[in-house]
């Protein structure tokens, strides 16, 4: 079979349309920014040293491994999705801008049609209107449900702003974000397939009436060009790094919990967008180094100086900078609900969401015990060529024939 694919930013380095094209399954690859398409491809003769942060981000949006011709990027549009979403200050906001992007890009790809693809490959939230063109069309429908439901998502948050009150602008009872989530829910519905990166993800769509049993959980995978600089030892604290958005759904409040209780026995590094309002965020920066969003290829420097990399996040999908941590060979303190494919007492601890104490026992065991720390530093690089791109493309191809003999059953 081969399909379209139609994904908004990034994901993965494009591991899905790759991982197709190289099946012979990729029919044509929709976009919303390619650095290596149009008018973009002449930001690559700017040297780097002269690129913003923002400029870097775009230009590293370059798909590799998939042939020019089979790649529609709609560069203004991503352009202008990227502008609004840095411009985004509150979860109203935020779903606004995804809603808008989310039609807008399905308007785009419906333009320029399926051509003779036998099934299209979407992802949550933006494409509910190609989902709904393939049905039409009697073409296979796939959509990758990258997160737990909106629905699970604003319910722990909720519960998280009355625990912290000051930390983030409140999730507002929106009727934007309720057409987020019906939105989500839609697309559920038209899809013959949903793929999960984890058992947290499919378990919080069954949790809201979602069809379960056309769910399959596909464990993602790091690619095996990812590497660190050189890393030279060091004596003093344990050094604990921290990877995403700076607030609420990432457990931030107890990282800093930790990091007061810890003392001098551990130091703290928060690599991501600063989501907290300006009184939590000072409280933070009193604790830890904020180092704000750097660009992806700027984050091995940050692995490196890593001992430890902790994720105590309330929702996710199944993290992607957990497989990175992981090919980092570090150890890996994560919750349940990060989705990861970390084993307690292996390659790090799992450890329950909303508890500090835990996150303080199992980093001060850790700078106690070099030994240990070790081991599972060890084992972590182990564990990540189970979950390479190779891999991952083999149980994603497993996955798809699956959900074809599902829909002729």
């Amino acid at each position: 079979m081969s399909y379209v694919i139609a994904q908004l930013g990034a994901r993965m380095h494009y591991a899905v349309p790759r991982i197709l094209h190289a099946e012979g399954q990729l029919n044509h690859f929709f976009t919303d920014i390619a650095a290596n398409k149009g008018w973009l491809r002449w930001c690559d003769r700017i040297p780097n040293a002269l690129q913003a942060d923002s400029l870097r981000r775009i230009t590293g949006r370059a798909p590799k491994d998939i042939p020019s011709d089979r790649i529609t990027a709609f560069n203004q549009f991503g352009i202008r999705y990227a502008y609004r979403c840095r411009r985004a200050r509150s979860a109203g906001e935020f779903a606004r801008t995804f809603l808008w992007a989310g039609k807008t890009f399905c308007r785009h790809v419906l333009r320029r049609g399926f051509g003779d693809a036998r099934g299209v490959y979407v992802f949550n939230s933006a494409g509910l209107e190609v989902l709904e063109a393939a049905r039409a069309a009697g073409r296979h429908g796939v959509i990758e449900q990258t997160i737990a439901p909106r629905r699970v998502e604003k319910d722990l948050l909720r519960q998280e702003q009355q625990s912290f009150p000051d930390w983030q602008v409140p999730v507002e009872d929106d009727v934007v974000i309720s057409d987020y989530c019906d939105r989500e829910e839609a697309e559920w519905r038209l899809a013959d397939v949903i793929l999960c990166g984890s058992t947290f993800v499919r378990d919080g769509i069954a949790s809201r009436g979602g069809p379960a049993e056309r769910c399959i959980v596909v464990p993602y995978g790091i690619d095996g060009r990812y590497c660190l600089p050189p890393r030279e030892p060091h004596g003093g604290p344990l050094r604990v790094l921290t990877v995403g958005g700076v607030g609420l759904r990432k457990g931030s409040p107890y990282v800093l919990a930790a990091a007061r209780a810890l003392g001098g026995l551990a130091t703290f590094r928060m690599v991501g967008a600063v989501e907290a309002l300006p009184q939590a965020a000072a409280r933070l920066s009193e604790a830890i180094e904020l180092t704000g969003p750097v660009p992806r290829a700027d984050m091995g420097s940050h692995f490196a100086w890593a001992d430890v990399f902790l994720l105590p996040s309330l929702c996710e999908g199944s993290a992607t900078v957990v497989y990175e941590a992981l090919a980092a060979s570090r150890t890996v303190i994560c919750t349940e609900n990060t989705g990861s494919v970390v084993r307690d007492g292996v390659e790090g601890r799992i450890i329950p969401i909303r508890d500090s104490e835990m996150i303080v026992d199992s980093l001060a065991g850790l700078a106690r015990n070099v030994e240990l720390r070790r081991d599972m530093a060890e084992r972590a690089g182990q564990r990540a060529r189970s979950f390479d791109l190779d891999a991952y493309g083999r149980r994603l191809m497993h996955a798809l024939d699956a959900g074809r003999a599902m829909e002729m059953s």
